[in-house]
């Protein structure tokens, strides 16, 4: 196993202090000058997790109220909000600083069976002979400033490869609907609640910026202000992150300084295995 995943692993297994209080790692993964969106909402599942010995999560709601920091740990109350037969329902709060930075909801469900559809896989390019996220940065790495260079660069757990990459620096307007591949490798012989967390940390993952799209924006021009503000996701079927997924996402809305973007998660055989709805703040960043 290689350190990056190692190191992701270990963020997301978290310790627990009492009875339903639980504290994560706040550093690492995906960003280091605040806490990544789906880093927060990983830790705040696996909190709900270990309150949920006997089934498995079918959806999380969660709103972001303030920025987290990555120099001190995240606590996480849990409140064990319903245990019913079919369903049970955890409210979590995570804590920095003696404030809300997250709160969320989780569904649990047990294994039944049921009538089954799905919308097809779309049929796009396959991962094999795409760049990697890593290749493609380094194609940037001497424009970028020097003081941003490393972070920039720097090796994440998650393999990613978009089918269409846009120029990072020099956008165009283009359609919303994006598409990647993206996996774990290391994830294999993980347990089905931690093949959830892992897919709800890389949830967040390029959502938001498929409503810049459209504008020819990205983070990397300094035109534009961002933050995600909430995030839900619905698991539909069993997940193996240690196998290329398809993300396919699209951006319906932007407006009064909000966006609405929607993914759909299929796996490598075309198996829809999970949905995702996000609400981002954009705004032009004033000069």
């Amino acid at each position: 196993m290689n350190d990056v995943s190692q190191e992701l692993l270990d963020l997301l297994r978290i310790e627990q202090l009492e009875v339903d209080l639980f504290r994560g790692i706040g550093s690492g993964g995906e960003t280091s000058t605040r806490i990544f969106g789906g880093h927060v909402i990983a830790q705040a599942l696996a909190a709900a997790y270990n309150t949920v010995p006997d089934r498995l999560c079918h959806s999380l709601h969660a709103y972001f109220i303030r920025p987290g920091d990555p120099s001190i740990p995240v606590i996480y109350s849990v409140d064990r909000a319903r245990d019913g037969g079919s369903f049970t329902t955890r409210r979590v709060v995570a804590i920095q600083h003696g404030k809300q930075i997250l709160n969320m909801s989780a569904s649990f469900h047990i294994d039944e069976e049921g009538w089954d559809y799905q919308h097809p896989m779309p049929q796009v390019e396959g991962p094999q002979g795409l760049l990697n996220r890593e290749d493609l940065r380094d194609q940037y790495a001497r424009q970028v400033p020097e003081p941003y260079r490393a972070d920039f660069l720097r090796p994440r757990p998650i393999e990613v490869r978009e089918v269409a990459p846009r120029d990072l620096l020099n956008p165009v307007p283009v359609d919303d609907v994006n598409h990647l591949w993206f996996r774990m490798e290391d994830a294999a012989g993980a347990d089905p609640r931690m093949q959830h967390i892992l897919l709800a940390y890389a949830s967040d993952m390029n959502l938001l910026g498929s409503s810049l799209r459209p504008h020819g924006l990205t983070w990397f021009k300094g035109e534009v202000m961002s933050a995600s503000l909430d995030h839900a996701m619905w698991f539909h079927a069993p997940i193996r992150f240690e196998n290329w997924h398809l993300y396919t996402m699209d951006a319906p809305f932007t407006g009064g300084g909000r966006a609405f973007n929607r993914g759909k998660i299929f796996s490598h055989d075309g198996n829809l295995v999970a949905s995702v709805a996000q609400e981002g703040l954009v705004r032009p960043k004033r000069k």
